[in-house]
């Protein structure tokens, strides 16, 4: 029965969360040569590679079980300090990693979670990644909870739903003039240019879609939520965007919806492991409770 040295499974976590080895080795205090010696002796103690080294490290399949494993562990010893204080050494706060999408950070994530922050003092180490995607963060054993568009769980965790985000297509009064000058219409939505967030964004696609158009259109890629809004109201393309992000910029005409009535909403699941501790259970609780009342429903049909 191999025993694990937490140390070595803490050099793993550390290389993949920071994204390599000189950042994973100056966030545990060590030299470069050091951690890399810590992740061979792993790999010699469980008898094959735990990562696959490239720019950005990737774990391995056991790579990935075993920092599934360092997360449920830290979440466990989090809930152990509470009923022994004398494990407690006092350094910092409790730390929780997650996943987002970056349209929920930049609308209702804060009003959802910060109140639990504050009372139960945690810190939370954000990755941000879209919708789409973010789940493969959790797969990889790098965070303890994820928000995603993805209702099926991983292995080992669960999947709770929070809400939908509703999205409209807008576009500058500018724009429209220039590219619409009869009117907006499907086939000249396809003409003008349009705004993505990332390679891995298809709103703007699935909009064309419900509207009966399914082919190639430009785009400029976006990658910052409130950058894609100062783009899109600068007048350099249309795009999806969260309407409760720009209540003020509706309101006051610096955006308009080009298809009123036309909306896509994304809903959003909350995904964490089953044995993740009483700290990871009572976020939970928390986001089940705040998050619904800041989004619209999750559409039943």
């Amino acid at each position: 029965m191999i025993m694990f040295d937490y140390k070595l499974l803490a050099a793993l976590a550390a290389v993949v969360e920071q994204g390599g080895f000189e950042r994973g080795a100056q966030v545990l205090g060590l030299s470069q040569s050091a951690i890399s010696q810590r992740i061979k002796l792993l790999e010699a103690r469980v008898g094959q590679p735990v990562l696959v080294r490239a720019a950005r490290p990737q774990p391995t399949d056991l790579g990935q079980r075993l920092l599934n494993h360092v997360q449920q562990v830290r979440l466990l010893e989090g809930d152990l300090q509470q009923w022994v204080p004398a494990l407690d050494d006092g350094a910092a706060p409790e730390r929780l990693r997650l996943a987002l999408n970056a349209d929920s950070l930049a609308t209702w994530w804060a009003h959802a979670v910060g109140d639990f922050c504050g009372e139960r003092h945690v810190l939370l180490d954000l990755v941000v990644e879209d919708q789409e995607v973010g789940l493969k963060r959790m797969r990889a054993g790098e965070v303890a909870g994820c928000v995603c568009a993805s209702p099926r769980p991983v292995a080992g965790g669960r999947c709770e739903p929070l809400g939908a985000m509703r999205y409209r297509g807008l576009a500058s009064p500018e724009f429209i003039a220039r590219h619409f000058p009869r009117g907006v219409t499907p086939a000249g939505l396809v003409r003008a240019p349009a705004i993505v967030y990332g390679p891995d964004d298809q709103l703007q696609h699935r909009y064309l879609k419900d509207l009966g158009v399914d082919g190639h259109f430009s785009y400029h890629l976006c990658p910052s939520s409130e950058g894609f809004v100062r783009m899109t109201s600068g007048g350099l393309g249309w795009g999806l965007v969260p309407e409760q992000q720009v209540r003020g910029e509706l309101e006051r005409g610096e955006l308009v919806d080009m298809l009123p009535g036309q909306v896509i909403d994304v809903p959003l699941y909350w995904h964490h492991w089953r044995n993740g501790g009483e700290l990871l259970a009572a976020l939970t609780r928390h986001l089940l409770a705040k998050a619904p009342g800041l989004m619209v429903p999750i559409s039943r049909e």
